[in-house]
């Protein structure tokens, strides 16, 4: 009788430390998911991310693994909940291999990041199984291929980052329709087509420039804060941009887009507002004196006066554009007192400077006045790289007093 009372208890005892050395260490199915990582995966020339992965059955990888944090599941297993795939400090060597679609397995993986290197191949569809998923960064990387629709399943996640890399395709519409997406970073890749509509009220930050993307800007949520469309084939008006009241910065530079800019854009409490290189035309209005640091609005088909109102800005580029009339005497005054550092007015149809004509400026404000409807005054210093005449042939401006042909 007291051997059997002993047997049972050994039978206890061993299976209570088996439950323990279980839940010390990673849950089989992550550890299968990280040993097909190292599989698919390597360092760099120079790296030593994957130094420290070493498979063995009394090994930790949530302690010993370099990129692997773990929570505690309900059942007391550990669970890989981020996963930090390369090298964290810049400039380090980062990983070349592909993303294995094991890592669709990871159930409780909240955060995925690859750190910049020379990752390639798809983005595994199995990523949309990642439904406690809040941020998934793959920036600086040779990814290629479409976003995958699976995406749409993302329904927790806050931020999407998959700058500079060879993505293609279109934008799937349902990125727009994730109801807790913050930051969305798409930039520097070969995306087409249109802008998805963001139903989110909760995008803060949307970064599509360097990509083939055409047609209009769609309706934004008035949550956005930041928005770069630069260096796309984007056309139309600008008026959807009005209902953005919370934007700080602004870049629709390198575009097609056309129409007159709307006055309210200049009312926003802006850091930076560039519409540069686009066919934008009218007259450019201005209600009231505006707080923008930086203001590019050159290489269009502004004409009209310029606004006394402009003289906000530190930095403004009016350049290569149809304005007409005087320089305003507050720009002359603004210049004195070093406020505005940067004034840019050449290639356009001014005949009057205006007393900026006599007036002594800093030297650390720059002012381009070359190629107007009269000789530019010494204060003019342009850049080297602008080449050209100092004024316009008189044929030119016959019609200064007006709108130039």
């Amino acid at each position: 009788m007291h051997l059997l009372l002993l047997l049972v208890c050994l039978f206890v005892c061993c299976c209570h430390v088996r439950a323990q050395q279980q839940q010390l260490l990673l849950h089989t199915q992550d550890f299968e998911v990280l040993a097909s990582v190292k599989n698919s995966m390597a360092d760099l020339p120079g790296g030593c991310f994957f130094s420290t992965w070493e498979f063995a059955a009394d090994i930790d990888p949530c302690k010993s693994f370099n990129g692997v944090e773990c929570i505690t599941a309900p059942d007391g297993s550990k669970r890989v909940s981020s996963l930090f795939l390369g090298p964290q400090s810049a400039g380090s060597p980062g990983l070349s291999g592909t993303l294995t679609p094991a890592l669709g397995r990871l159930m409780y993986l909240t955060q995925l990041s690859i750190s910049a290197g020379s990752v390639q191949g798809e983005l595994p569809s199995s990523l949309g199984n990642l439904h406690n998923l809040q941020i998934l960064s793959c920036d600086q990387n040779r990814v290629s291929g479409r976003i995958p629709g699976s995406f749409s399943n993302l329904r927790n996640l806050e931020i999407l980052q998959l700058s500079q890399n060879a993505l293609d395709g279109s934008i799937p519409w349902a990125i727009g329709e994730l109801p807790s997406l913050k930051i969305l970073v798409l930039s520097g890749n070969k995306l087409s087509g249109s802008i998805p509509s963001f139903s989110s009220l909760s995008l803060m930050h949307l970064d599509l420039r360097n990509n083939e993307l055409s047609g209009r800007i769609p309706n934004l949520p008035s949550s956005l804060q930041y928005l770069s469309l630069t260096r796309n084939a984007l056309s139309g008006g600008l008026g959807s941009l009005v209902m953005l009241q919370g934007l700080n910065y602004l870049d629709c530079s390198f575009n097609q887009f056309t129409g007159s800019i709307p006055s309210v854009l200049f009312l926003l409490q802006l850091s930076y507002l560039m519409l540069n290189r686009n066919s934008l035309s009218g007259q450019v209005t201005v209600t009231s004196p505006i707080n923008i640091n930086y203001v590019d609005l050159s290489y269009n088909h502004l004409e009209g006066i310029i606004s006394p109102f402009l003289s906000g800005a530190q930095s403004l580029f009016l350049n290569n554009n149809n304005f007409v009339g005087a320089v305003p005497e507050v720009f002359v005054s603004r210049m004195q007192s070093a406020d505005l550092l940067s004034l840019y007015l050449q290639h356009n149809f001014l005949n009057d400077w205006g007393a900026l004509g006599n007036s002594s400026l800093p030297p650390s404000v720059a002012v381009c006045l070359q190629y107007n409807c009269l000789t530019p005054p010494q204060q003019s210093l342009c850049p080297k790289n602008i080449a050209g005449a100092a004024a316009r042939p008189g044929y030119q401006c016959l019609k200064v007093s007006g709108t130039p042909g």
